[in-house]
């Protein structure tokens, strides 16, 4: 049974822990709680024994029922260390190395992995101070799960308000299934849109986040890959321990991919590239003339086709985002691109749209084989890919 230490500190979020020791306990996985004095405050430890069938633990100089150094006993017994939520003031403690309370002790005495979800207001969460220390704790090694955008408990709304419990969830369970089953692969992921610029200012693009992609590499990078994320621009933040390739256009991402495709062993393509580009692009600024404006435009290089025109013995992985016959579409790209599967989506559906946290998805294969995959986390799908990745390789696949 594997073991899960739940930290809560002191915000208002405290109450949405019992629903991850809950859903956690369902799983079939052990949970520890450990509080910090605050979030006494906004839940009792009485709840969170019930909850999770063992002790809480608040009080470092309390009296141990076995005779040991509790914050060291509890980090090695751990399978994983969760924080859920994480304050400001917690993750500054952290950050700094400061072990004042049970929570941090234990993080800082242990070598299990650790999650981080940050809840607060949201002028709290973007002050330089706090994204100051979470990057630090990033560089650490640390794994943060990003907070939702949405009414907050001051009455803001804005980003800060604590990541859903099912997204917390699935974080924890694929930590905690992970194989080294891709150690000494080379793997390549690109991730989110391009832009062909207009002029100075302007750009033609599309709606991609770069979520999916950055999944992807999370995930290769977990399960033991030496992982290059080629990424347009977008507003995530890079995974820790995965070499990241910054690019604009399709031209640059073609050459950055070019560059690194001979030591690849896969690559997965899960960047939205823009087909067309402008034929030409303004110097300057372009002034407002009249009411219409004829915009010429041509076609860009096909990534994936050239790679899957050289790709030898590589494994290659394409996406299909459509509107309309997917699993039709998604065939005849695999035969046109001579890929070895296929993830398609269709757009279209609720919860599988651009800049989602979650997807639904087809895995097609060359040979016609299709997995159906229902919504689940862009994580949990990355986690999915993979598997039919290593069976490829030879591999078992869960």
């Amino acid at each position: 049974m594997k073991r899960v230490i739940l930290g809560i500190t002191g915000g208002i979020a405290a109450y949405k822990a019992a629903e991850v020791v809950r859903g956690l306990c369902t799983r079939g996985i052990e949970v520890h709680v450990l509080m910090t004095e605050a979030a006494t405050r906004f839940i009792t430890p009485l709840t969170m024994q019930t909850l999770s069938g063992n002790p809480v633990v608040v009080d470092m100089f309390a009296e141990p029922r076995v005779w040991n150094v509790q914050h060291v006993a509890y980090a090695k017994r751990a399978d994983l260390v969760l924080v859920a939520p994480a304050t400001a003031s917690f993750i500054g403690r952290l950050a700094a190395g400061i072990a004042d309370d049970m929570v941090c002790a234990t993080i800082l005495a242990t070598t299990a992995p650790v999650l981080i979800a940050p809840a607060m207001n949201s002028q709290m969460y973007r002050h330089p101070a706090v994204q100051a220390n979470l990057v630090r704790l990033r560089k650490m090694g640390y794994h943060l799960i990003a907070p939702d955008v949405g009414e907050l408990a001051c009455g803001d709304r804005g980003e800060g308000r604590l990541a859903d419990v099912s997204q917390i969830i699935d974080q924890v369970l694929g930590h905690l299934q992970r194989k080294a089953d891709l150690a000494g692969k080379r793997i390549l992921v690109t991730a989110g849109p391009t832009r062909e610029f207009i002029d100075p200012v302007r750009f033609i693009s599309n709606p991609s986040s770069g979520k999916m992609g950055y999944a992807l590499a999370a995930a290769a990078r977990d399960r033991g890959a030496q992982v290059v994320l080629v990424s347009g621009p977008t507003a995530q933040v890079p995974p820790p321990g995965v070499e990241v390739i910054q690019v604009t256009t399709t031209a640059e991402m073609l050459a950055a991919v070019l560059e690194h495709f001979p030591q690849m062993d896969v690559v997965i393509k899960a960047a939205a590239v823009v087909d067309y580009r402008p034929q030409t692009t303004a110097e300057h600024k372009m002034k407002k003339g009249s009411e219409k404006y004829v915009l010429t435009l041509e076609r860009n290089p096909d990534i994936l086709k050239m790679l899957g025109g050289r790709k030898g013995d590589k494994i290659l992985v394409g996406f299909a985002a459509e509107t309309q016959d997917l699993i039709e579409n998604a065939r005849e790209k695999i035969r046109a691109k001579n890929l070895d599967l296929i993830v398609a989506n269709d757009v279209g559906q609720r919860g599988a749209g651009f800049g989602t946290d979650t997807n639904i998805a087809s895995i097609v294969h060359r040979d016609g084989t299709i997995r159906e995959l229902p919504l689940c986390s862009k994580l949990e799908l990355a986690h999915h890919i993979l598997d039919e990745v290593v069976a490829l390789t030879g591999g078992e696949k869960d």
